[in-house]
């Protein structure tokens, strides 16, 4: 991507952009044409199985108020339970994160978080439904921008271990 070209995309997507190059990762984020705050609009917007969609939730940790962000299937549900099992000690405990704690903790809101380009990295988590497909797309910074990768790409991206952290 050009200079000119990146700094033509809203601030977030051109952190991603950034983080993507820095990081040697060979597909640069794309802008859609409609938002895709959901993992469904995503899925949708570029003609893929819901699937195949990283969709990005993050919990707010306490007492310790870390952001955590599990990065799951568009077509699971995050388990709390496994998830608060495998990041929390004792006296620790899983909570709802605000829109205004995602924005203060990831640099990103709500509908447009992206594994890569954090202002404070999160602890990352990322599960194993994900590896049922080769190709899968993340949110890139913004509503509006996503970018491909493999299940495997996302692992070196972010340095996060796998796990079951989806509701059967």
């Amino acid at each position: 991507m050009c200079g000119s070209e990146l700094q033509s995309l809203p601030a977030g997507v051109q952190r991603v952009a950034r983080a993507l190059a820095a990081l040697g990762h060979p597909h640069a984020p794309v802008m859609l044409d409609s938002a895709a705050r959901t993992a469904q609009e995503a899925a949708d917007a570029l003609g893929v199985a819901l699937g195949q969609i990283a969709k990005s939730i993050v919990f707010r940790r306490l007492p310790d108020e870390v952001a955590v962000l599990v990065i799951t299937s568009g077509d699971r549900r995050v388990d709390e339970r496994k998830v608060q099992a495998l990041v929390c000690e004792a006296g620790q405990s899983l909570g709802r994160a605000s829109a205004d704690f995602v924005r203060a903790r990831t640099g990103f809101a709500i509908g447009g978080v992206s594994p890569v380009g954090h202002t404070h990295p999160p602890v990352t988590l990322i599960d194993e439904a994900l590896f049922r497909f080769d190709q899968i797309w993340a949110a890139a910074g913004h509503p509006h921008a996503v970018f491909c990768l493999s299940p495997r790409d996302l692992g070196v991206l972010t340095g996060a271990p796998v796990h079951d952290v989806t509701l059967r």
